[in-house]
């Protein structure tokens, strides 16, 4: 693996660094206090290029590789994480699953609307009484004819009031993971009702709502991949999606860092700056090297899939790094700052709050755990 960028990826990163730095970082906080980030953004990030990528040309996407496609999330996990949130489930977890399992139709139809930004996508596979445990889902779908007919509910569903589609999974056959299919449903449908929940701890600028489905009749050209093999176009989806994660992570470790250095040693106590203390500098030592590590571990996540090599495992291990380093890195840059960092005029505290969560979604802390430990030792601890 080359841990140098070429001169193509260090431009494609200063892009995406000049757009967050300048259409986003200058906005996060306010779209933070307001929950709602300026939908706008959407199509400046489609006409950048950044929705498409890994999406083939022909397609309307912009091509390039997912390393690429890390080094964007990164600088916009960096800038706020509500934004890296739209792109990762809009591209990462539905237009990629389109392109992966999709019919001509459906590919002709969706990828160029969401590459561009005309439309947005959710991913709907969470439901109220199932997180973790996904392959016992409860929504269904029953089959009339060549159409089909969806009840349910789904919670927690990131883009659920701005998305034009859902990737909507619902039992279609027997218990567990082997009795689920995967739909593309256009949510403007009849039968479809969006709540955007309000009061989040974090990421709170994302559109993130509460998806009921009361016979929702849609036809089976809308059929993502064949019956019942819906469970693995979700898992396939949030393998790389844990990647989406991970790199979203590292962007909010690498904000606390710059900040936390600039106040060090602007932040004047006893007639020093109190980068001259030692504690202030463990604390920023820690700080980067839980950067540098988790950046490690995404970039090799990104080289194994564009190698065409199993990348399952890494991305777990990705995952669960990235996230609690979040943690730890911004509960740290806090700390430097003391109480100007616990007021929401200093941007640490919305780090805190925004890194919390991604040790829980896309798969706990906990969760990854036990794919990791299944993946050395082949025996399966989850159920």
């Amino acid at each position: 693996m080359n841990l140098a960028l070429d001169e193509e990826q260090s431009a494609l990163r200063a892009l995406a660094a000049q757009f967050a730095d300048r259409e986003i970082a200058p906005h996060a906080a306010e779209w933070d206090r307001r929950e709602s980030v300026d939908q706008g953004i959407v199509k400046r990030l489609g006409d950048l290029g950044f929705l498409g990528l890994t999406i083939p040309e022909e397609y309307g996407g912009s091509g390039g590789s997912h390393f690429d496609y890390v080094l964007v999330l990164e600088e916009l996990g960096r800038a706020d994480s509500s934004v890296r949130g739209i792109v990762s489930v809009s591209l990462g977890l539905v237009a990629k699953s389109i392109a992966a399992w999709g019919s001509e139709e459906q590919k002709l139809h969706w990828l160029p609307r969401l590459c561009s930004g005309e439309a947005l996508a959710c991913f709907a596979l969470t439901e109220p009484d199932t997180g973790s445990d996904a392959a016992n889902l409860t929504a269904r779908a029953v089959r009339e004819g060549e159409w089909w007919v969806i009840s349910g509910s789904k919670m927690f569903i990131t883009n659920g009031t701005w998305a034009q589609v859902g990737l909507v999974f619902a039992r279609t056959g027997e218990s567990g993971h082997r009795g689920i299919t995967a739909f593309l449903v256009p949510l403007d449908a009849a039968g479809v009702a969006r709540r955007e929940i309000h009061g989040k701890l974090g990421l709170r600028g994302q559109a993130t709502a509460e998806l009921v489905f009361d016979g929702v009749r849609v036809p089976d050209s809308t059929r993502l991949g064949p019956e019942g093999k819906g469970f693995s176009v979700a898992m396939s989806a949030l393998a790389k999606g844990r990647m989406s994660v991970a790199a979203g992570c590292v962007g909010i470790a690498e904000a606390a860092l710059r900040l936390a250095v600039r106040h060090s040693t602007e932040r004047i106590q006893f007639g020093k700056p109190i980068a001259h203390k030692q504690l202030v500098q463990e604390l920023i030592a820690d700080i980067a090297t839980d950067v540098d590590a988790a950046r490690l571990l995404v970039w090799r996540v990104a080289d194994l899939v564009d190698r065409g090599l199993e990348f399952a495992r890494e991305s777990s291990m990705a995952k669960l790094f990235a996230s609690e380093a979040a943690v730890r890195a911004a509960n740290n840059a806090l700390q430097v700052f003391g109480g100007y960092g616990y007021i929401d005029e200093y941007p640490v505290g919305k780090l805190v709050r925004d890194a919390r969560v991604m040790t829980l979604y896309e798969g706990t802390s906990q969760l990854q755990k036990l794919l990791i430990g299944r993946a050395h030792t082949g025996v399966n601890a989850i159920v």
